[in-house]
């Protein structure tokens, strides 16, 4: 007997543990006496494959997931951790690799922090200086160092980082998603029941009752997420403006020829070169671009120790906060408006936390305590020593301090290291936009996986290609870097408060730690991310509004993305086909069963899609084999092709109905030709119906039901046209016997050694004629049927309803990637028909 293994949280169960229950139709447990029972007793919690088929069925239960989807994730090495047992070569290649990917925008936040804070609050005194250095360096250590790095790089969802990864991990402890992707073995993946009683548990479970049984909390949680991941998003056009724009700027100290057009028009270049080589993967540009990053590093640390020894080294008493007193004292309204430009030594942060998926906690922890933290704090400690000699030169802050004899090396790794800090904040927005899609809040697109290493190292065509011309056009409008960094700070503090706010909400649900501790995080960081948000929004007229409209239209598209499909697939689940109907039809379903197998795609995962029911009513015939196909992504890079397919009976044998899930890795080209496409799905199918044989005369140890009921097939079928076909005539002349067994499955063919038995003959014999009906019908041929539904608002509803689902969600919806897209299928052996459903 094989071993109920599972993911996601889930034990491993022993085929011991089963034990042999009645279920209705419905799935539901019989007691003896008939009634429904057993379980957990909440309709919520059944999560069968498909309806079942007969009206008692005699099944082995265990616990209740579904078992496609612990089927489907086991491949060989789904389970395999990338960062276990590397060598220090490996480990060496991996810093060099996360300084690349990671931490290049935080990197280059002294090229315009300063610059941006004195615009606001002119420098009158040293004072002024050590009190906005005060502000830097507790900012940095308030914001990336303790809010992050020892804090929210722990609340990932295996291994994923951002808004969405905290929204799921949330939605698997709490049934707290109004995604129409949720299933409610989900729910049940918990570890509530697994604790002692505390405080803790029981704030975590009432906190969990009020999440589950509240439609507005879910809603305003849903809402928080998209807002914060149309933020990241936005941060991804103006992280590229901001940095390669400042480290540009730096020309006009070399060279004093040099104008703002020029500098645009450079700028302008470097971004084209930027968006160009993004699409060659995280690990190859990683390795390239990670020694120069740790150059910058270096220099950083170097400037900054130089400045130091060269003009004053009382700037170290910048850590005694009470300069910060002194600076809001000496500057008042002035020192509030420099606190979006302070912000900036932050940015950078999120996308440390987004950029997670890429590398492990534990190697992120270490680089930015250890190399990136010291680094970035002796460049601005560097910067204020020269300021404090020099008041005038604080446009242009960071490159005035470079020594004379290392500007222009400088000033190229500095542009290098603008192209690197741009990079990993596409990076970041690729991975959020991948996890918006997975959890059906954003428009289906093409996404390439860049390493056979990494999952998480991704690249998508159509925003990058879009990140691009938003990026140009910001550039273009908007040169002035204070502007565009009142901009910055917008986008940063938007999605800093919203992971803020989920993860106090992990704290209390998941980690469940002590209640100060919680509160003090929110108040802290909450508090200090509002004082600075207010500070922006202040400015928010010098043009720095388009990134709040940019976002906006972000956050509606991903709402009526995700309001659509809800509707959808709500609408579909309703629709579907009833089993009581289908039975009623018989096994032959139609006035013909066509000779040849019908693969039937759509999107539903379970039950009988309502699609195929408009098959029957529209054609005048189906075919004599059906098998409804879902493709199923696995996370892992390639899956063999002789475990490609999964295989389920839909309807009784006799009705030769089955579904089948193909699992795809993110590896996978999917290209195969169709042909061998059909040759595979046809040997598994065959694999399937022997393993089914075999399991059913174990199991079963010939206590056979005689659960065979006669069944009338003088049934009607109208079409919409108003035609009624018979369904009267057998399914194929040769099988008419096939109609008498409702049974699962047979025995296997291996029991053929004792012959004198009947019952084994006969299962023996019927096993053999299923298989010849399979091969008959392969060669009679395979034809591909693609079911897509749509959705069209009644004529009753309101008018923004009507909007948004016929105009906006539709025009989504067409512009979208197909889930089929990369099925390589012959036009002779394609059929597509649509539904529409009114919603």
């Amino acid at each position: 007997m094989a071993e109920g293994r599972s993911n996601g949280g889930l034990v491993s169960v022993n085929s011991m543990e089963f034990r042999w229950v009645y279920q209705d139709e419905e799935g539901y447990e019989i007691d003896n006496d008939g009634n429904p029972g057993g379980g957990e007793g909440d309709s919520t919690l059944h999560d069968s494959d498909d309806e079942d088929y007969t009206e008692k069925k005699l099944i082995r239960t265990c616990p209740r997931i579904d078992s496609f989807d612990v089927e489907a994730l086991e491949v060989p090495s789904a389970q395999r951790n990338d960062y276990e047992d590397v060598t220090l070569g490996r480990r060496i290649m991996l810093v060099f690799q996360t300084l690349g990917v990671v931490f290049g925008d935080v990197g280059t936040s002294p090229l315009y922090t300063f610059s941006v804070m004195f615009s606001k609050a002119p420098v009158e005194g040293n004072e002024d200086v050590l009190g906005a250095l005060s502000l830097v360096l507790y900012t940095l250590i308030l914001i990336p160092l303790i809010k992050y790095v020892l804090i929210v790089l722990w609340a990932n969802d295996d291994g994923e980082g951002g808004t969405f990864a905290l929204y799921s991990l949330i939605c698997r402890h709490a049934k707290a998603s109004l995604l129409p992707d949720q299933l409610p073995s989900d729910a049940r993946i918990s570890s509530f029941r697994l604790k002692l009683p505390s405080p803790e548990l029981e704030r975590s479970l009432k906190i969990k009752e009020r999440l589950e049984t509240s439609l507005t909390m879910k809603k305003l949680l849903l809402i928080l997420v998209l807002a914060g991941t149309s933020m990241v998003i936005a941060d991804g056009v103006v992280t590229p403006a901001m940095s390669v724009i400042s480290a540009v700027s730096g020309l006009k100290i070399g060279v004093s020829a040099v104008t703002q057009e020029h500098v645009v028009m450079i700028s302008v270049a470097f971004l084209l070169v930027l968006f160009s080589v993004q699409k060659y993967g995280t690990s190859k540009v990683g390795l390239v671009v990670g020694p120069a990053l740790f150059i910058w590093f270096c220099s950083l640390g170097g400037i900054g120790i130089y400045n130091l020894v060269k003009h004053d080294t009382s700037v170290l008493r910048g850590f005694n906060p009470v300069y910060i007193y002194y600076f809001f004292k000496r500057n008042s309204t002035n020192a509030w408006y420099s606190l979006g430009g302070c912000l900036l030594c932050a940015t950078g942060s999120e996308a440390m936390f987004a950029d997670l998926c890429y590398f492990s906690v534990r190697s992120v922890q270490l680089t930015f305590v250890f190399l990136v933290l010291p680094c970035l704090m002796l460049g601005y400690l560097g910067q204020a020593a020269y300021l404090m000699a020099n008041h005038g030169d604080t446009t242009q802050a960071f490159f005035s301090s470079v020594p004379s004899g290392a500007f222009w090396p400088v000033f190229l790794i500095a542009n290098v290291a603008a192209l690197i800090a741009s990079r990993a904040m596409t990076t970041a927005t690729f991975s959020c936009i991948k996890q918006s899609t997975a959890l059906g809040c954003f428009p289906r697109l093409k996404i390439i996986h860049t390493s056979r290493k990494f999952m998480g190292q991704i690249y998508i065509p159509v925003v990058n290609w879009f990140l691009l011309a938003l990026t140009l056009v910001l550039v273009c409008n908007i040169s002035s870097i204070y502007e565009i960094g009142n901009a910055y700070g917008i986008a940063e503090l938007g999605v800093m408060m919203m992971s803020t706010v989920l993860v106090t909400l992990v704290m209390l649900l998941i980690w469940q730690i002590h209640i100060l501790i919680v509160l003090s995080f929110a108040t802290i960081f909450l508090g200090l991310e509002l004082t600075f948000f207010s500070s922006v929004l202040w400015s928010v007229g010098d043009g720095s509004w388009i990134i709040l409209v940019f976002a906006v239209v972000t956050f509606l598209i991903m709402y009526i993305w995700n309001y659509g499909s809800k509707l959808k697939y709500e609408t579909e689940v309703k629709q579907k086909m009833s089993m009581d109907l289908l039975r009623g039809l018989g096994p032959n379903l139609g006035t013909v069963r066509a000779p040849g197998i019908g693969l039937l795609y759509n999107e539903l995962a379970k039950g009988v899609p309502a699609i195929f029911g408009h098959f029957l009513t529209t054609l005048p015939a189906v075919h004599s084999m059906i098998i409804f196909v879902c493709i199923k992504y696995v996370p892992v890079p390639v899956v063999p092709q002789n475990e490609r397919f999964l295989f389920r009976r839909a309807c009784p044998k006799s009705y030769h109905i089955f579904r089948c899930v193909a699992r795809y890795g993110y590896k996978d080209v999917r290209k195969e030709n169709h042909q061998i496409f059909e040759q595979l799905l046809i040997e598994s199918l065959e694999k399937f119906i022997h393993r089914e044989a075999q399991e059913r005369s174990l199991e079963s140890d010939g206590d056979k039901d005689s659960d065979s009921e006669e069944h009338s097939f003088s049934k009607v079928l109208i079409a919409p046209n108003g035609g009624v076909y018979s369904l009267g005539v057998p399914l194929l002349a040769d099988f008419k016997d096939t109609t008498k067994s409702f049974s699962e499955a047979s025995t296997s063919d291996e029991q053929s050694e004792t012959p004198t038995d009947p019952s084994i003959f006969d299962a023996q014999k019927n096993l053999e004629k299923e298989l010849f009906f399979i091969r008959k019908a392969k060669e009679c041929g395979v034809v591909y049927l693609l079911g897509h539904g749509n959705i069209r608002a009644r004529k009753d509803s309101w008018f923004i309803k009507k909007l948004v689902i016929n105009y906006f969600y539709a025009f989504l919806r067409k512009n979208c990637r197909r889930e089929v897209a990369n099925l390589s299928i012959s036009h002779s052996q394609l059929m597509q028909v649509s539904m529409t459903y009114m919603v």
